[in-house]
């Protein structure tokens, strides 16, 4: 009855791992620095990480938005099945073409799947790249003035946690953000309200934001890989509230300022 949850120190996967705990469901991290360990570039140990597993949460890295994504997907998921799974979880990203191709994938498996189709990360801004920036008071990025529903990753980990262990989930695509649209200046704003300190948005063309994430240490493949995403998704396709959340667990989803809020107290004063 072992879940395993792949990218398991990542933003979902941890979250995953702590609510499948709490609950007493034995589950599995599958990550570089696990027994057994798991890479998607090591097919070769991905039978032993499977052993035994009943359900799986898949998160793809560093994004289903990558050439090769999808070779990996129908690998994993067909030895998934030769393995005994029984459950699936994918964690997609909203119109993004590659990654509704493994979409695809898991829905064609013959398994229960649940798709968990998700907006830009609340948590983008405290935990991923976008911290120092936000700490340091300028948010620089080729996002122009498009909105985006930014979504909770507490609320993903809510809706994965109930397609895993709970009934009446397989087969569905729950599409999830947040429950209104923010510009990056909007964001901005409520995160310098939050944290007490200046925050703004700087908009830049996809070559300044590249020079600049380069400069900040950031390895240039995965520049270039922010730098594809952003082009691909920040053109509007994305400026529009879903209610996955609600379909899924019955309540609305988180807004912004309630998790900027939350994070500025965790930070030392300015």
């Amino acid at each position: 009855m072992t879940t395993l949850v792949l990218g398991g120190t990542g933003k979902t996967g941890r979250r995953v791992i702590d609510r499948l705990t709490a609950l007493g469901r034995p589950v599995r991290s599958g990550s570089r620095s696990a027994v057994p360990s798991f890479d998607w570039a090591d097919r070769g140990g991905w039978a032993d990480v499977l052993e035994g597993v009943e359900s799986v949460y898949v998160t793809y890295y560093p994004d289903l938005a990558v050439p090769g994504s999808v070779d990996d997907i129908e690998a994993f998921t067909a030895l998934a099945v030769q393995s005994g799974v029984r459950r699936i979880v994918l964690l997609s990203g909203r119109n993004e073409p590659q990654a509704e191709a493994s979409e695809r994938v898991v829905q064609g498996s013959g398994l229960e799947w649940t798709v968990v189709r998700c907006a830009w990360f609340m948590q983008n801004f405290s935990e991923g790249y976008l911290r120092d920036a936000v700490l340091d008071g300028v948010i620089a990025l080729p996002a122009g003035d498009v909105a985006e529903p930014f979504v909770d990753v507490d609320d993903i980990a809510d809706v994965v946690v109930a397609a895993l262990t709970q009934d009446g989930h397989a087969g569905r695509l729950y599409e999830l953000s947040g429950p209104r649209l923010l510009t990056f200046a909007d964001a901005a704003a409520d995160l310098a309200a939050a944290l007490g300190r200046p925050v703004t948005y700087l908009p830049v063309t996809a070559a300044e934001f590249a020079a600049g994430a380069i400069e900040q240490g950031v390895p240039e493949d995965e520049v270039a890989m922010l730098n594809g995403l952003f082009a691909e998704v920040l053109d509007g396709r994305n400026a529009y509230v879903s209610d996955g959340v609600r379909e899924a667990l019955g309540r609305q989803a988180r807004d912004f300022t309630p998790f900027a809020m939350e994070w500025g107290k965790t930070l030392p004063s300015a």
